[in-house]
């Protein structure tokens, strides 16, 4: 097992020589490296992550989900499939997959070389609907997809949006209450392989959308988003929150009120964030961070910000967690009595971190 503090580790690019780009272009156009948020009260991490491991050649637990009935994670993984955590004697199962796992040969199950994730799909955000037990996913390259509760062959339910295709479809939020979900499509222009040159360009043509599973259409909510990543359903279902990576940020959209339709700022976060769920009784929002804004300057510390808790009616950062090392975090989902199971889009595991142990 390796060292929790090795936990997360981020890949930049696919290539040395793109990573330099980035590197050289960040400082220049993204948002101030200056530190922030400098009040927020912090948790440092340290060694108590604990790394539950994936089977081979399976990496980059990019979010997590339970069940209906608390069982899991369920995570989706880089080879296109989704799986379960069926506890320690059990480990991990497969729970579903896509047509290509039926026909496309180096998609086969029993294949356990590393491919490229286009040629059999990869899952991003995840969530049950817990009324009817399906599961809907971002597969970034095959659109909205919905697995029954049994799993197995999972089916796209939506392909496209506004008469213009799916083109990087990320995060997933469902309302339990309508049964409507609502998912990030991140650019038009770039796919997951090439998401960094969304950064590069600054390009803003990514989308907030909503499936309706009655009528099995989806609808474009806002666009012109830069990198619009995670996305969650307040607890009183007014609005959602989608996290706006390259603008270090998250926004509000309104769903219903006098404001319903409309988009505005809602919280500047102290890095660039990925997925975003609610934390406990709604009162808050976990929000994961790629990297926090002084990563290029000073590079990892034992101050580095993994993820932050925002409070989900002001927008204010209160909250940090601290001292992942070299760490990455695309997600963080709280459960009942202080678990944080922290997923990534990088690493052969998940975490899970108990607060006050």
């Amino acid at each position: 097992m390796e060292a929790p503090s090795t936990l997360l580790q981020l890949s930049l690019s696919s290539s040395s020589s793109l990573g330099l780009l980035l590197l050289l272009l960040l400082l220049v156009q993204l948002p101030s490296m200056a530190s922030c948020h400098e009040e927020m009260k912090s948790i440092y991490v340290g060694q108590r992550v604990l790394p539950v491991r994936l089977g081979r050649p399976a990496f980059g637990p990019e979010s997590l989900a339970f069940d209906h009935r608390g069982d899991g994670p369920f995570t989706g993984v880089s080879n296109g499939r989704i799986l379960r955590w069926r506890g320690a004697q059990r480990g991990w199962t497969e729970f579903a997959h896509n047509h290509k796992h039926e026909t496309v040969a180096m998609c086969a199950a029993k294949k356990r070389l590393v491919v490229p994730e286009s040629a059999c799909g990869r899952p991003l955000g995840l969530q049950f609907h817990r009324a009817s037990g399906d599961l809907y996913y971002g597969d970034a390259y095959l659109g909205l997809m919905r697995v029954g509760r049994r799993g197995g062959l999972a089916e796209a339910v939506a392909t496209e949006a506004g008469g213009a295709p799916l083109n990087f479809v990320n995060a997933v939020e469902v309302d339990q209450e309508t049964g409507l979900v609502y998912f990030t499509d991140s650019s038009a222009t770039y796919q997951r392989s090439d998401y960094i040159m969304i950064i590069l360009t600054g390009e803003a043509t990514g989308r907030l959308l909503r499936y309706d599973p009655a009528t099995g259409s989806a609808a474009v909510l806002a666009s012109g988003l830069s990198f619009p990543n995670g996305v969650a359903l307040s607890a009183d279902g007014t609005h959602v929150v989608v996290a706006e990576t390259t603008r270090c940020r998250l926004l509000r959209h309104w769903l219903r009120g006098p404001a319903a339709g409309t988009t505005e700022p809602f919280a500047d976060l102290p890095g660039y964030p990925d997925n975003v769920r609610r934390a406990g009784d709604g009162g808050y929002y976990w929000v994961a961070l790629n990297r926090d804004k002084s990563w290029l300057e000073q590079g990892t510390t034992p101050r580095s910000v993994a993820a932050v808790r925002v409070h989900a009616e002001t927008g204010v950062v209160v909250e940090a967690l601290r001292g992942l090392g070299n760490a990455t975090v695309s997600e963080v989902l709280e459960r009942p009595g202080g678990a944080l199971w922290l997923g990534s889009v990088d690493t052969p595991y998940v975490g899970l971190f108990k607060i006050g142990l």
